[in-house]
């Protein structure tokens, strides 16, 4: 049975965090090669300290982006209803 669901709204905090998570986790996978930019290049010193700061830099701009994209979000579905998406149950587990 497919059931049609509208996403009015996303808590703007909750959203900040999730993406802070997921930026974070993205400079993280950008580490080795930042490692590998610092070994190997000539400035090694800057990208080496990139490296240990990107992590950080990207979870910080996950945080904002998320924060003020759910909330613009929110902002926009009050005046379009929100998206709409299908849910279905999931009987092939059970």
């Amino acid at each position: 049975m497919t059931t049609i669901k509208r996403l009015t709204r996303v808590t703007p905090l909750r959203a900040g965090i999730v993406s802070a998570i997921l930026y974070g986790i993205a400079g993280l996978i950008a580490v080795p090669f930042l490692l590998m930019a610092a070994i190997f290049g000539r400035d090694g010193g800057g990208a080496l300290a990139f490296a240990i700061l990107a992590p950080i830099f990207y979870a910080v701009a996950g945080f904002i982006g998320g924060l003020i994209g759910a909330a613009l979000y929110n902002l926009v579905a009050k005046w379009t209803g929100g998206l709409e998406f299908e849910v279905s149950d999931d009987t092939a587990g059970a």
